[in-house]
């Protein structure tokens, strides 16, 4: 069996678009070249923020049959996988920890493959790609390598280390309509939405919804600004430049929603979400009022209604959250992978995971405990 080449590039032009996004094996936007050539040539991404491109490319007799965005990370900014314990671990005895190797969507807490090999055998690519991030820290001399937001069926050797979390996700039932969905909830939890959404009505509040060939580039404008409004207001620094937003909506107009609220002829806030055919993904909210109920409505009431106009059966709001559960979101399991090339590094990690997952496992069983469903639904 032939063995496989691997090399790594320093943008995803190196590898082109026509071959990464023939590797894709479905529509999941934050894979695409489009997404990720964006968060380069804008400027979202630079060393000076941590980030520094270094993707992989699997290649067999010649031919491409993998790629991954993958990432020389200078710090843990941006990734959603807290692994600022480890590093200290690291500090404290005289190591470093970064530069790390990491393959991952930037700024995205949103699962998905990371390893892209088309629909064809893609176990063999993804052992291929370990071994390959595995070798390229020993020849740069890093910590380790690590995979976060993969999916269950995406393979990794037994000696990394798997760590799950939990994230809040609505999955659709057989409901036709908003009315459908508040059926299958209990009493209280119904009403108390109805009422929620109804503040909003009294408020005066208009909401707009646009997609695909209704944005404008005023929208990414107006969107943008109320992203930095968020952003100063947890006194955080905003990666994403307007370059970004516009570049979205020039791109991937089809996979991108908007959701405005309008209040005495301003728009006062905001929330920016993209999908695939099964997904609705909300990544970024924003507002200059701050309107009781406001929050609520633009980021998961407009969200569940537009998946069930579209047929869509998950929405996955972001990270964190337990207020979701009243919602109508119920707690799923996250899963990344890492590899420590040191092993007593190793295996204390891999140590302290194994409590880790026992504490994230009850954790679930809990939340669940207090679903907001007469009947409660499957989870993952």
């Amino acid at each position: 069996m032939s063995a496989f080449d691997a090399r790594f590039v320093s943008s995803v032009g190196d590898i082109g678009r026509a071959a990464w996004q023939a590797l894709r094996p479905d529509d999941h936007p934050f894979t695409s070249f489009e997404l990720l050539e964006s968060l380069e040539s804008s400027g979202s991404l630079s060393e000076r923020l941590g980030w520094r491109a270094h993707h992989l490319e699997l290649s067999l007799d010649g031919n491409t049959v993998g790629v991954a965005p993958c990432y020389l990370k200078a710090n843990s900014h941006g990734e959603f996988v807290f692994d600022h314990a480890w590093a200290e671990a690291f500090h404290r005895y005289g190591r470093h920890y970064y530069p790390k190797l990491l393959c991952a969507v930037p700024y995205t807490p949103v699962s998905g493959r990371r390893v892209l090999a088309g629909r064809s055998d893609p176990s063999r690519c993804d052992l291929a790609a370990c071994a390959a991030l595995e070798s390229e820290c020993a020849r740069l001399g890093l910590s380790g390598a690590h995979i976060n937001f993969l999916p269950d069926g995406q393979r990794v050797p037994e000696h990394w280390i798997v760590r799950h979390d939990i994230q809040f996700h609505w999955r659709r039932d057989d409901w036709e309509s908003f009315e459908e969905f508040l059926a299958a909830l209990t009493a209280k939890k119904r009403k108390n939405i109805r009422q929620e959404r109804a503040r909003v009505a009294r408020q005066g509040i208009g909401i707009r919804r646009v997609s695909g060939a209704d944005l404008t580039d005023h929208d990414m404008r107006v969107m943008y600004g109320f992203y930095l409004q968020t952003f100063d207001r947890k006194g955080n620094y905003p990666a994403l430049t307007e370059s970004f937003f516009l570049r979205l909506r020039e791109s991937m107009a089809d996979q991108l929603l908007l959701t405005f609220a309008e209040h005495q002829g301003e728009t006062v806030a905001g929330a920016c979400f993209l999908f695939d055919s099964s997904t609705l993904y909300g990544r970024y909210w924003g507002c200059s009022e701050d309107l009781p109920g406001l929050h609520f409505e633009l980021c998961y009431y407009q969200g569940i209604e537009f998946c069930l106009e579209r047929g869509i059966g998950r929405f996955e709001p972001g990270a964190q959250g337990e207020h979701k559960v009243a919602r109508g979101f119920m707690p799923v399991r996250t899963r990344s992978a890492h590899y420590i090339a040191d092993p007593a590094f190793r295996e204390a990690i891999a140590d302290a995971m194994r409590r880790e997952r026992s504490w994230i496992e009850a954790y679930q069983q809990d939340v669940l405990a207090h679903a907001p469903y007469r009947d409660t639904p499957c989870t993952e």
